[in-house]
C-alpha cells in the first residue's frame, strides 16, 4: 500500500458520518442494508448520493430497483444497526426481524428510524468496491430530531457479507 493511500484512510477513518439504511424493493424482493458512505450532494435541485458495497445483496437487488428508501438511524437503534449491517439478506429475512410498513412505491419503511426520504435513482457510477447511486428525493419524512449513529459505533459490527 502507498503512503498517500495509508495516510488517506488514517484521515478518513477519523471521520464519523452519520449512519443510513438503505431499503428497496424490486422483482418481489425486499431487501436492505447499513451504509456508511452517503451526502447530500446539491440543493437546488434537491440530490443525494448513496454508495452500496457490491458485495452485499441489497447491491444486486438494488440494481433492478427504480427507487430506494434511505433511513437516517438514531443512535439508539443498534438492534437495526446489527441487522442491516451484521447480517445478510441471503441468509436471513430482514424483514421478518423489525417493524415495517409498505411506503410509497413500494419501499420498505423501517418504524424503528422516524427521519426517512425515499428517492428515484437518476444515475449510477462504478465508484471501486461500491457503486454510487444519485438519487432525487420524491418524499420524506422528518422525524423526533433524534442524533444519528455515529459510524465509529458501527465500525465495531462484523459485515454480515464478505469484504
Amino acid at each position: 500500500m502507498s503512503a498517500a493511500r495509508a495516510t488517506f484512510n488514517d484521515l478518513t477513518g477519523e471521520l464519523d458520518y452519520p449512519m443510513f439504511i438503505v431499503t428497496t424493493a424490486a422483482d418481489g424482493e425486499r431487501t436492505g442494508c447499513l451504509v456508511g458512505f452517503a451526502t447530500q450532494a446539491s440543493i437546488d435541485p434537491p440530490r443525494f448520493l448513496v454508495c452500496l458495497s457490491k458485495s452485499n445483496r441489497t447491491y444486486r437487488v438494488g440494481r433492478g430497483a427504480a427507487a430506494l428508501a434511505v433511513h437516517l438511524v438514531p443512535e439508539d437503534a443498534t438492534d437495526l444497526v446489527e441487522l442491516f449491517g451484521g447480517r445478510t439478506g441471503d441468509e436471513l429475512d430482514k424483514f421478518e426481524r423489525c417493524d415495517w410498513t409498505e411506503g410509497p412505491e413500494g419501499l420498505p419503511i423501517l418504524d424503528g428510524c422516524s427521519s426517512w426520504f425515499a428517492a428515484h435513482v437518476l444515475a449510477r457510477l462504478d465508484a471501486g468496491d461500491h457503486e454510487a447511486l444519485l438519487l432525487e428525493p420524491f418524499e420524506a419524512h422528518k422525524g423526533h430530531g433524534d442524533q444519528p449513529f455515529p459510524f465509529h459505533r458501527a465500525k465495531r459490527i462484523e459485515p454480515g457479507h464478505e469484504a
